[in-house]
């Protein structure tokens, strides 16, 4: 208890400002949590998902606002030393856990072709029937700040298409049932600030095809792609301490008057389709601007 205590304090007093209040305004600003919900907290047992699930439990017990938890975490097919660094973990958060089992890492292990890909809609498709079978809404995911940033760099540059992690959306496959993202505005250098501060320890991914890094660390770099767009935007950012913020405002001040095309709903646009208009319903612009 008096370690629960202590991680807690931590999080309303010496990262307040970079965890705290941060989860609480992207909450807000996005209307993530509305009166009456019931949130499944998906804990996969890494340092984002632990903290995202402490987070949710005190906001609870701080709000006025009345909704409901689940702190779901699925055993995929962890390794023994795995399995008991997530219960340590959660006992130390004072997190009271659901946990239910599924094969899925024996499952993607011999399907080949992209095992990562298969893995994430499978854990996904588990998490999802879970969550419903608890009677949520909601399901709560742990994704932070860089990896919004990372994912709107990654589709520009290797998926010719501008797009981002967006802070909520609903399922598709699942009628009524909500995806949302609470440590949006939060940076990963604060949870790992955090994890340092608190001496803490957590699970990496625990997929067998990674075994030789089971514990999470500080530095990742695996040659992913998604290594590269970190590494990069980390590169522009000594130039730029701004950089990260400039490409996060970016995806909330699209100019569809200077967009080439986009999509909307399934449906292709282009900007042809207004370019013959009367130069009143126009943009126009000065050629000087564009040199």
């Amino acid at each position: 208890m008096e370690e629960t205590q202590k991680i807690e304090q931590s999080i309303l007093k010496k990262y307040k400002k970079e965890i705290w209040n941060r989860m609480i305004g992207g909450i807000k600003d996005y209307q993530l949590i509305l009166p009456g919900d019931r949130i499944a907290v998906c804990i996969s047992g890494g340092k984002d998902s632990m903290l995202l699930a402490k987070c949710l439990q005190m906001l609870q017990r701080h709000t006025e606002i009345p909704f409901e938890l689940e702190f779901l975490s699925m055993d995929p097919g962890y390794n023994e030393y795995n399995r008991e660094l997530i219960a340590q973990n959660a006992g130390k958060l004072g997190i009271p856990l659901t946990v239910f089992s599924s094969r899925i890492f024996e499952i993607v292990s011999h399907s080949g072709g992209n095992p990562c890909y298969l893995c994430a809609r499978m854990r996904r498709g588990h998490l999802y029937a879970k969550a419903k079978e608890l009677g949520c809404n909601k399901i709560a995911l742990a994704h932070h700040f860089d990896d919004v940033i990372e994912t709107t760099m990654m589709s520009m540059l290797y998926g010719a298409e501008i797009r981002t992690m967006m802070p909520k959306l609903k399922s598709t496959n699942f009628p009524g049932m909500e995806i949302i993202r609470p440590l949006y505005l939060v940076r990963e250098r604060d949870v790992l600030a955090w994890k340092r501060y608190n001496a803490l320890e957590f699970v990496r991914c625990g997929c067998p095809l990674s075994e030789n890094a089971p514990v999470c660390t500080e530095k990742e770099n695996n040659g992913s792609k998604r290594a590269m767009v970190k590494e990069l935007i980390a590169r522009l950012r000594r130039d730029n301490p701004q950089v990260d913020i400039n490409i996060f405002r970016s995806m909330h001040n699209v100019n569809l008057d200077t967009v080439l095309g986009y999509r909307q709903g399934g449906q292709a646009h282009s900007f042809l389709e207004q370019y013959g208009q009367s130069a009143g319903d126009m943009p126009i612009e000065d050629d000087a601007a564009e040199e």
